[in-house]
């Protein structure tokens, strides 16, 4: 039987005049209607919602935990395995002899921006101390919370979350993306990724349903970034003294979080409408210049060799254990309060909920990604985007996070991080180093994490609001009608005000693991229909038949 050449054309329906010209009016609107009936309902009945949501958290955690921890472990193996098997690792993912748009350098510092730079400023400090205080092998009583010999697990956990696991959920989206896109010439969208199981099918209601999905997740997994953002940012704006926007918890008042959402929406809105290479690109610029003041201030002023035995053992240690915790998944006995209940309880606090954040914010990222590694290797593109974004995330962890602990285990800190909010410790750390020597210098450091964190959650939101933009007009990267940017940019707004107002960032992170589950399934039948479509291309390029859309005439079977 001969070998048919690959599907090069997924023709996605479009509105040619009125306000959707150019978009696919069923993506656009059941994603529109569904965020509203969102929004609204948090707004309007808040305890109903923080109420249902939080039903719908405990039986999402006690049937789908161990599909979560599983899945992102077979992303691992996916992506490894991809780099090293040879017929996929030399593919190009473009057009024979295409070369890559970016320098390495270049590539490397838009995909950490783009994937959890923001998350650096909260977490690298408030992720380590977390773990320093209490992880499973405290509750298991082999280590001692707070003390010395518990630092090394801390720093495996806080790898693992932000390491190969991360960064494999967001290298599946892209290279599926990449693939289909640059290689057979199909719609940068969601869709096109599963082409080689459902075939031109893809252009009817089953890829609305993908897209949809896709656009959902996207919103709920930059909402969980801009929570976060914001209760940090507000934190920020209380510690250069801007008050009145701080409980006496440490968490944002309502006029708090308006403010904060003010803010960074009002100026990523007017980011997305100036376009990439304007808004977007002098944003990114500005982040990197500040991420490099900023983390070379811990190297050289922290807790410089605390940072580095951090860095070289934490590596060690959790590479050593992550077959173990790529699988494991903890059951409980159902009695509250026992080492198994607790054990449970902590997985669907850490793990799970990193998984499903990182897998909602995969869309997003992935098709980023996928936007800047155009002619790249698979091979390179595997490696590339796991292994160094996973690097600089541990450089942050290390020295920020272990400056942090190196404090607070010597006593000098005595409690000031450690009683800290999460969004608030990195500026109780910086305030605690530098207000000794002047408190000026304190409240300048201050000032450039805030403007730091508010140009990252900027950069994080207009790009989000662009790309949902490309999925709802079925992969179309061009500019957008201003109408359906303030949309998004207002949406996303209510969207992170709403589950703040409704019950906090646990709402956020509620509604995020519940959006996540859909595209979870989307993302393990991106694996299979990539395996499949490299495969079949191998087979073709044996046979001498064309692997890419610039050689296959225009009408062609399904993969």
């Amino acid at each position: 039987m001969a070998i048919e050449p690959p599907l090069t054309d997924l023709p996605i329906k479009t509105a040619d005049s009125g306000f959707y010209r150019g978009f696919s009016v069923n993506v656009a609107v059941v994603s529109k209607i569904i965020i509203s009936v969102l929004v609204v309902w948090c707004i309007f009945w808040p305890i109903q919602a923080g109420n249902v949501l939080g039903d719908w958290n405990g039986a999402i955690l006690s049937a789908f935990a161990g599909w979560y921890i599983w899945v992102v472990a077979a992303f691992i193996i996916v992506c490894l395995g991809l780099a090293i098997w040879p017929t996929a690792g030399r593919m190009t993912l473009g057009l024979p002899g295409e070369k890559p748009e970016f320098s390495n350098f270049s590539w490397f510092s838009m995909m950490f921006g783009a994937g959890i730079g923001v998350g650096m400023l909260t977490w690298a400090v408030a992720e380590p101390v977390a773990h320093f205080q209490n992880n499973p092998s405290v509750i298991t009583g082999d280590t001692t919370a707070l003390d010395a010999n518990n630092v090394r697990t801390a720093y495996v956990w806080s790898f693992l979350h932000w390491g190969l696991g991360a960064w494999a959920c967001y290298a599946v989206a892209g290279l599926a993306l990449a693939f289909f896109s640059y290689r057979r010439g199909l719609p940068l969208t969601i869709r096109s990724s599963l082409t080689p199981l459902f075939g031109k099918s893809l252009s009817g209601t089953i890829g609305h349903i993908i897209d949809i999905v896709a656009v959902v997740a996207t919103i709920l997994g930059v909402a969980q970034t801009l929570g976060f953002g914001v209760e940090q940012f507000v934190a920020g704006l209380n510690r250069i003294g801007i008050g009145g926007l701080v409980l006496e918890d440490g968490s944002a008042t309502t006029l708090g979080i308006i403010v904060a959402l003010a803010v960074i929406m009002g100026a990523s809105t007017l980011s997305a409408l100036s376009g990439v290479g304007k808004g977007i690109k002098w944003l990114s610029n500005i982040n990197m210049v500040l991420s490099i003041v900023l983390l070379g201030f811990f190297i050289i002023f922290g807790a410089t060799f605390f940072g580095a035995t951090a860095f070289f053992v934490g590596i060690w240690d959790y590479l050593v254990q992550l077959p173990w915790l790529s699988f494991n998944v903890y059951s409980s006995d159902g009695v509250e309060g026992s080492e198994s209940f607790l054990l449970t309880q902590w997985q669907g606090w850490w793990p799970v909920f990193y998984w499903a954040w990182w897998i909602a914010f995969a869309p997003f990222v992935g098709l980023f990604l996928a936007r800047i590694s155009k002619g790249r290797s698979i091979r390179e593109f595997v490696l590339g985007a796991m292994i160094v974004p996973s690097l600089m995330c541990f450089v942050w962890f290390s020295w920020a996070g272990g400056t942090a602990i190196d404090l607070e285990l010597n006593g000098d800190a005595n409690g000031v991080i450690l009683d800290a909010a999460n969004g608030d410790k990195i500026f109780a750390m910086t305030e605690f180093m530098l207000a000794p020597i002047a408190q000026a210098l304190a409240w300048g450091m201050a000032v450039l994490i805030v403007v730091l964190l508010m140009t990252f959650l900027v950069t994080s939101a207009d790009s989000a609001v662009l790309i949902v933009n490309t999925i709802n007009a079925a992969g179309d990267e061009g500019p957008k009608a201003r109408p359906h940017i303030l949309f998004w940019g207002g949406a996303l707004a209510l969207v992170v005000g709403g589950l703040l107002i409704s019950g906090g960032t646990g709402a956020i992170q509620t509604a995020m693991v519940i959006g996540a589950l859909p595209f979870s399934l989307v993302m393990a039948l991106m694996c299979i229909a990539l395996i499949k479509a490299i495969f079949n291309d191998g087979r073709r390029e044996a046979a001498g038949v064309a692997t890419t859309h610039d050689e296959v005439p225009s009408a062609t079977p399904a993969e």
